[in-house]
């Protein structure tokens, strides 16, 4: 059930922001092959969105102090981070969108113009956005995997990112979604905005998310919740 007071990054959020140690936190193997999640670079978005979210579903204030590498908390982060990538499957979504074209892809025949793949855009507005709205209209915040990057190379599965959406405002011409960026600490003011009215055509995804990287769609990861650790 919902918590029946919203989430707010600047109280429900982390007071610190996902910045750890260089070393690795953990070597996740996948179809792909072996992947370092957890240093300076990738960090613990994931762990981060989904342990916030686990604080908020059970009406815990989360711990103010940035837990040291070993620790309870911290091992109970990199394992949500874990969860997050959703081992197979959520690893293969990133890989196939990261490989897919921004915009629709089509051939011309006899006068009709014919769609061969769906691009980021079309997945994220006309498949992933919709589902994302129903989770929000309902009170519950829902956790996304926001693809950054456009390569073949499973190296870069890093650079993607991922957020916690909890509210939304829409128009015809314009989303706003407001999200919790571990990247960004307890800030209210971090949203993804878009226009959903072309989908077919590469859609730019403006975002104030603390990353260098565009956002090129972004898609809603399956999420249960788990007991934080005790104080």
């Amino acid at each position: 059930m919902p918590d029946p007071r919203g989430f707010l990054p600047s109280q429900d959020g982390f007071a610190y922001t996902n910045a750890w140690p260089s070393e690795p936190a953990v070597v996740v193997g996948t179809p792909l092959g072996n992947i370092s999640i957890g240093n300076a670079a990738a960090g613990l978005c994931g762990g981060m969105v989904f342990a916030a979210l686990d604080y908020w579903h059970g009406a815990i204030p989360p711990p103010t102090a940035r837990p040291a590498p070993g620790t309870p908390l911290y091992r109970y982060i990199v394992q949500r981070l874990i969860d997050s990538w959703q081992l197979p499957a959520g690893v293969a979504q990133y890989y196939q969108w990261m490989n897919l074209p921004d915009g629709d892809t089509g051939v011309d025949l006899a006068g009709r113009h014919i769609v061969t793949e769906h691009g980021l855009a079309w997945r994220t507005i006309e498949t992933q956005w919709p589902q994302i709205a129903a989770v929000l209209d309902s009170g519950t915040p829902t956790a996304l995997g926001v693809v950054t990057v456009a390569s073949a190379s499973p190296a870069d599965l890093g650079v993607n990112h991922q957020v916690l959406a909890y509210s939304y405002d829409a128009s015809a011409s314009q989303v706003t979604v407001r999200v919790y960026d571990p990247n960004s600490g307890r800030n209210d003011g971090i949203s993804i905005r878009f226009d959903p009215r072309t989908p077919a055509k590469p859609t730019p995804f403006a975002h104030n998310l603390n990353t260098p990287h565009p956002i090129r769609g972004f898609f809603r990861t399956a999420y249960a919740p788990a007991s934080p650790p005790s104080s």
